[in-house]
């Protein structure tokens, strides 16, 4: 790749005026001076952000595997693409060059061609992180099937809800999966989700945990056998920019998930370019992102962004406390990792335990370390870069979204003066601004708002699948003529972005984002549950908590409390997954509703936080009294 890195705040501010105001320009020559194209654009954009309509590097032809796979191998075919550290401490890394990788997936590709998949067809992949979940993504990409990944941590009930959703044609999946001291039945859930998943019409099994598995004739086949019978050279498909590339199902503020649409071309360059200078990356760095690649942060941090740079990423399949705590540092230690990015969840859950941890291992090889998937505080702030970045390692608190593809504020690592808990300022090519809530801009620092982007960038969202009115309704309909990202944020003194937290009805838990509706939807399918809220609270791991506030019916009020949390919560395990089940229950014979039946989650969030502040007017309730009733009978 061409020179395009950031070196300096001067140059920085010279960049971001450039890109700002001359977008097409700009984001044209990235595009043009850093990747491998079959096929020049005839225009870098286009857009309607009325209709939510967003086209770039308009007739390009590319191949996104091309850019991160086949231009290595020529320089760079023997340098490790993937380090694989599973899950056991017993079992040895996986090192995978350019040119193994490029072997993998092009038997994955020609495997799936000769079962039947098809440009445009959507598999979905549900695997814990084995180097196949990796192999099987890049297949898709080769052959341009839309990937569907579906996190290994869901039901077979969530699992099924996306797969029919998109209507995906082939699973792959695995016998189990290995998470700390625990084996994951994969397999099993699987099938259960295909009991109500008709499209499915082949399922590739990875052998992974060695466990005993029901497989379908006919539909059901171990992967590996196919893959020895498979070619080691492939073609890759030409893809025009905008055509699909993957699908990612995130949670909203209603019951249905909404799968978003990601194309080739404008992911490619964002991703790779967001890679390159927020984390800092260099030609003999091993990058870690400990994230799951079943969110948007394992799509393009551990996979696309870094590979589209030539880079070394590790895939990391255990849990940061198994067999101990000291299990990240080790792995640093180990690999030399030279960029380490996590979540607060981890850190908050890694300073509560012994400082010996951390200060046995030598983390001298970090350069950069790194922040994601929800604000961070200024405690799990200062012990992150206390005592693993040692307070010579940049922290880059970074914000962006499933929508919007990659990374859209944070620092760039010695170029950025960092500041404890704020993601700092916007990437090149963004355009954030606060808005209040009559619709109109608020000009002045020291203010929050609701956090917009005006322009789009080229890795925004195409569209939610098979419901693009709904993502107009989302995003684009409260603050016309702007993307509305759903989140709070202040901008201090000198234009730096903190980040307040969700203004609509998801909850940030552990980095991940919980619709309300959803988990409502399920609550109130129990036999015994009238109606339910669900708003969230102040954790010290997780960030935030849910709180449920559940009605009863009244042939339940005689049951057992205890006995209906674990009911509930063990509903919210098997309809959606463990993830999503609530910290605390309280029940309650009432909820605060206006008079047209709204619930009035202001004043339930205030109990939950255990503030004592003024819940304001409440006359306008239909039972006011209610309030107090629920404040004093709090969990």
């Amino acid at each position: 790749m061409s020179n395009y890195s950031i070196k300096s705040l001067e140059q920085y501010f010279r960049v971001y005026r450039r890109s700002v105001e001359k977008p097409k320009k700009f984001w044209g020559e990235i595009a043009e001076n850093n990747f491998t194209w079959f096929q020049k654009w005839d225009k870098v954009i286009e857009f309607d952000m009325q209709k939510a309509s967003f086209t770039w590097f308009r007739n390009a032809k590319l191949n996104i595997t091309k850019n991160c796979i086949d231009r290595h191998l020529a320089s760079n075919g023997d340098k490790n693409a993937i380090i694989f550290e599973p899950n056991n401490p017993g079992e040895a890394p996986r090192y995978y060059t350019y040119n193994q990788l490029y072997v993998e997936v092009s038997k994955m590709a020609n495997l799936l061609r000769e079962q039947g998949i098809e440009k445009g067809d959507r598999v979905c992949i549900y695997l814990p992180m084995i180097p196949e979940l990796a192999f099987s993504m890049l297949a898709c990409a080769r052959i341009g099937a839309i990937h569907s990944v579906v996190f290994a941590g869901f039901s077979a009930n969530a699992l099924s809800t996306r797969i029919n959703d998109s209507t995906c044609k082939m699973l792959i999946t695995s016998d189990g999966g290995f998470r700390g001291s625990k084996t994951i039945d994969l397999k099993k859930i699987a099938d259960e989700a295909l009991d109500n998943s008709p499209t499915i019409k082949k399922v590739l099994v990875v052998n992974r945990t060695g466990q005993e598995v029901t497989m379908r004739e006919g539909r059901d086949y171990w992967l590996q056998p196919l893959l020895d019978n498979a070619s080691a050279t492939s073609q890759a498909e030409v893809m025009d920019a905008e055509d699909p590339l993957f699908i990612l199902y995130t949670s909203g503020s209603t019951g249905k998930p909404k799968g978003m649409l990601h194309t080739n071309a404008g992911y490619m360059v964002y991703t790779a370019y967001t890679f390159k200078n927020i984390f800092h990356y260099r030609s003999d760095d091993i990058y870690w992102c400990t994230a799951d690649i079943g969110w948007i942060t394992g799509h393009s941090y551990i996979l696309y962004g870094p590979l589209l740079n030539g880079s070394t990423t590790v895939i990391f399949e255990g849990t940061p406390s198994y067999p101990s705590y000291s299990r990240f540092w080790e792995v640093i230690q180990k690999h030399k990792v030279s960029q380490f990015y996590t979540s607060p969840t981890a850190i908050r859950s890694l300073a509560k335990e012994k400082i010996e941890y951390v200060q046995g291992f030598t983390l001298d090889s970090l350069k950069v370390i790194g922040s994601v998937g929800e604000p961070i505080n200024e405690e799990a702030w200062h012990w992150y870069n206390d005592h693993v970045g040692n307070k010579k390692c940049p922290l880059v608190d970074t914000w962006w979204q499933t929508e919007t593809g990659g990374i859209l504020i944070s620092a760039i690592p010695f170029v950025t003066p960092t500041k404890p808990t704020y993601a700092s300022l916007p990437f090149p090519g963004i355009k954030p601004v606060l808005m209040d809530d009559l619709r109109n801009e608020i000009k002045e620092n020291q203010k929050s708002g609701n956090l917009c982007i005006e322009y789009p960038w080229p890795a925004i969202a195409r569209t939610i699948w098979g419901d693009h009115q709904r993502y107009i309704d989302t995003y684009f309909t409260k603050f016309p003529g702007k993307y509305f990202t759903g989140d709070g944020a202040l901008r201090d003194e000198v234009g730096y972005y903190r980040i307040t937290g969700r203004v609509d009805d998801v909850i940030i838990v552990s980095g991940h984002n919980m619709g309300t509706a959803p988990i409502e939807d399920v609550i109130n399918e129990h036999q015994f549950v009238a109606e339910s809220a669900i708003v969230g609270y102040p954790h010290d791991i997780k960030g935030n908590a849910l709180y449920g506030f559940v009605v009863l019916k009244e042939t339940g009020l005689w049951r057992d409390r205890n006995n209906l949390i674990k009911e509930i919560n063990q509903l919210i395990t098997d309809q959606i997954g463990p993830i999503a089940k609530l910290d605390k229950i309280q029940f309650v014979t009432g909820l605060p509703k206006t008079r047209s039946g709204k619930i009035m989650r202001r004043i339930l969030r205030i109990i939950a936080e255990g503030e004592e502040s003024d819940f304001g007017d409440i006359t306008t309730l239909v039972d006011p009294e209610i309030v107090e009733e629920i404040r004093r009978e709090k969990v």
